[in-house]
């Protein structure tokens, strides 16, 4: 086996895509900037103890560990970064009211989450800690949607469900914990012969009205109408009928920004992360989610300094996927003669006008078709001035 061969889902990315990411990158952190949020990076790898509180326990098995030399302690290389940038907000920052930070960088996981998806996801994001109302919800949900629409997305579906509808139909009906969790388990994974299997054993602890609300769950996915169906069949518990209140509200303020928009009452992902409204964007004809976020004010606790918190994620390199390439750019081209003061001063000019002016270095004169330049300095007057050259268009295309 060659040594250089890259481990499996593990990609360099080239220069055409690097660009086109990088490019996207500067787009959202703007928008992002000029929306208040500031901008904070956490380290790669820190205590596992501080990457698993409040995370939820999938996260331990999506993470690399490693051994620190220094302390002996176990260390983890992060798979998510927004507990961290809890943790800053909680300890760092230690602000009383409204904070807003967002981040970008690598992510590293133990296993792809999908057959197309790299092990080092590029994420970024946005988190918002202070305030628990809706607003703040709404506030993170259009940044999103705004995100994907400078970063050139087709056709935006987004999906919005509550975790209080499961867990307040679970506290509500009284139903243990060790059955809560098995009923979770099988939402998820959409086993509706399990969940009916689990349901019929649940006649010791639930009523008939709850055992049906549970198996109705899979089935109140859709239009606006999902949710008049679940205040018709849901038990009228207050947890369930506020969150159903809030779905409402979002949907109506968010339905003019997307293609499409549906409700899920059976979205669990991040149940023993998220507090209250969860969302997920779909573009174009992709299967997996582009973007996911929500609320999660328990995550505060974990470090000891309970804060309301929303916010938002994505994948870089996942969007990148998705955009239509186009044509790089094209440069001048500058000849390189030593100490032309003149010269010096043109290159200099035009670059910080935003042009790109590369060099030719001796020897290599014959090698401009690598160069992706359409122009070219030539002295005319004993004025530097640009001039055009012919160039194949097949040249410069990102792959």
């Amino acid at each position: 086996m060659r040594q250089w061969i890259l481990p499996e889902y593990v990609e360099d990315i080239l220069p055409a895509e690097a660009r086109r990411i990088e490019m996207m990158r500067r787009r959202i952190m703007d928008l992002l900037w000029v929306h208040g949020y500031e901008l904070v990076g956490p380290p790669l790898l820190e205590y596992v103890e501080s990457l698993l509180s409040g995370s939820g326990g999938d996260t331990n098995l999506r993470m690399f560990k490693v051994v620190d030399q220094l302390s002996g302690r176990m260390m983890g290389l992060r798979a998510d970064m927004t507990p961290q940038v809890a943790r800053i907000d909680a300890h760092l920052l230690n602000r009383k009211g409204i904070t807003r930070l967002c981040y970008a960088g690598s992510v590293l996981h133990t296993l792809p989450s999908g057959l197309t998806r790299t092990r080092e996801p590029l994420q970024i994001g946005a988190e918002l800690y202070g305030h628990s109302g809706l607003e703040s919800d709404l506030e993170v949900q259009r940044l999103l949607l705004e995100s994907l629409a400078i970063a050139g997305l087709p056709e935006i579906h987004l999906d919005l469900g509550h975790v209080a509808v499961f867990r307040g139909l679970v506290r509500g009906s009284g139903i243990p914990a060790e059955l809560e969790t098995e009923l979770f388990e099988v939402l998820q994974a959409k086993d509706t012969d399990a969940l009916k299997s689990l349901c019929a054993g649940l006649t010791k602890h639930v009523d008939t009205c709850a055992r049906e609300a549970l198996l109705l769950l899979p089935e109140l996915y859709g239009d606006v109408e999902v949710l008049e169906r679940a205040r018709r069949f849901l038990p009228d518990y207050p947890e369930i009928r506020t969150a159903l209140d809030e779905l409402e509200t979002v949907g109506e303020e968010l339905n003019p920004l997307v293609d499409t928009l549906a409700f899920d009452l059976a979205d669990l992902r991040g149940y023993h992360y998220h507090s209250g409204m969860v969302f997920a964007a779909y573009a174009g004809n992709s299967p997996n989610a582009i973007a996911l976020g929500g609320r999660y004010d328990e995550v505060g606790k974990a470090f000891g300094r309970a804060r309301p918190a929303t916010g938002f994620s994505m994948d870089l390199r996942e969007l990148s996927g998705l955009v239509q390439p186009g044509p790089s750019p094209r440069g001048i081209l500058a000849p390189y003669i030593k100490g032309e003061k003149a010269l010096e001063q043109k290159i200099v000019q035009l670059r910080n006008e935003g042009e790109i002016v590369v060099v030719e270095l001796p020897g290599h004169e014959r090698d401009q078709d690598m160069f992706n330049c359409d122009r070219k300095l030539v002295l005319e007057g004993g004025v530097w001035l640009t001039a055009g050259i012919e160039v194949d268009l097949n040249v410069g295309l990102e792959q």
